[in-house]
């Protein structure tokens, strides 16, 4: 029986599943290799053995929570496979009388008839309308160069955080676009810490800087304004995504950073700004300063976690200072 959170250190009551102080998964761990387990076996074909798995990691998991009812959504799917019943799926069931009086085309029907779940999960996933939506929301604003490469580098980064979600084994969708607020990717975050949860935050702006920096690689070559903006504009706003508040991503990935933590964040982020005089690091530091005084502070430090955000700091930070004066009094051309 674990007495103490692994995330935050607090005392935890008897039978405790999440931490009441900083919400963390008590059996994180188990839960993962649990998830794991239950994937292997499905991939190999043992549907009931799979359900097993995930019906014990429900036992680890509070009934209420988001995780709970993903992984009873998953054992329904489970279930309802015909795979996980032997005997069914060896008995071909007949034929609706619908598809007889249709002749040669009742083939067909019943084919289009099942392939529609198929394609109803694709547009459910709201992806390439949105994106399309969105391009054509910039391009009518700024000309339509401008417009594809702003939309493409928010691909790239969203695409930063549904990469590392899939590699970690967790479910979750294709990027959804909103043309004024950004995008975002939904995820279930099962048996997750705090600290996976700020990596897989991290890498959202970690491929935005990457496109953004391909963007003024671009720029250099060219010598085009418009690979400029978008390669500041990128920096811009993957710092803004940095600031620790609300949803933003370094609200997320500022919370398995201890006191001392935030603090030498804080330092850095006045650093940048003394050195770049670039107003957005104030908003950083302001944020980090607000943060300071929250009572979600874990006791432990996650030094690992504090370089990574510093260093992805440091490096837009270059990337803004390196655009400072180019776009001063150039034009950006939309044809």
């Amino acid at each position: 029986m674990i007495r103490n959170c692994p995330n935050c250190g607090a005392d935890l009551p008897l039978g405790t599943q999440a931490c009441p102080d900083c919400h963390t998964l008590i059996y994180g761990r188990e839960l993962d290799t649990l998830a794991a387990e239950a994937r292997s076996v499905e991939a190999k074909g043992d549907f009931s053995q799979a359900r097993e798995l995930w019906n014990r990691s429900l036992t680890l998991l509070p009934p209420d929570s988001k995780q709970a009812e993903w992984v009873r959504q998953k054992m329904n799917a489970l279930e309802l496979s015909k795979t996980a019943n032997p005997a069914t799926a060896s008995t071909k069931p007949p034929l609706p009388k619908w598809v007889k009086k249709l002749g040669p085309l009742g083939p067909v029907a019943l084919l289009l008839l099942k392939a529609k779940g198929l394609l109803l999960a694709i547009f459910k996933l709201k992806f390439l309308f949105s994106f399309f939506f969105f391009v054509v929301v910039y391009s009518g604003l700024f000309g339509w160069r401008f417009g594809v490469g702003f939309a493409v580098c928010i691909l790239i980064h969203e695409m930063g955080h549904f990469i590392d979600i899939k590699r970690r084994g967790l479910p979750a969708e294709m990027p959804v676009f909103l043309p004024g607020l950004g995008a975002y990717v939904r995820w279930t975050t099962l048996g997750v810490t705090k600290r996976q949860i700020a990596q897989i935050s991290l890498a959202g702006p970690l491929a935005g800087w990457i496109a953004a920096s391909i963007c003024f690689l671009i720029y250099a070559q060219t010598r085009d304004p418009l690979w400029a903006a978008l390669a500041r504009t990128g920096a811009i706003l993957n710092i803004l995504n940095l600031i620790p508040v609300w949803i933003l991503d370094g609200g997320k990935a500022l919370n398995p950073l201890a006191a001392v933590d935030r603090a030498a964040l804080l330092a850095a982020a006045l650093a940048l700004w003394m050195w770049t005089t670039e107003p957005i690091f104030i908003l950083v530091a302001a944020g980090i300063v607000w943060r300071l005084f929250t009572k979600d502070k874990p006791l432990q430090s996650d030094w690992g976690t504090w370089t990574y955000f510093t260093a992805l700091l440091w490096a837009l930070a270059i990337l803004l200072h390196s655009t400072t004066g180019i776009l001063a009094g150039r034009g950006i051309q939309s044809q």
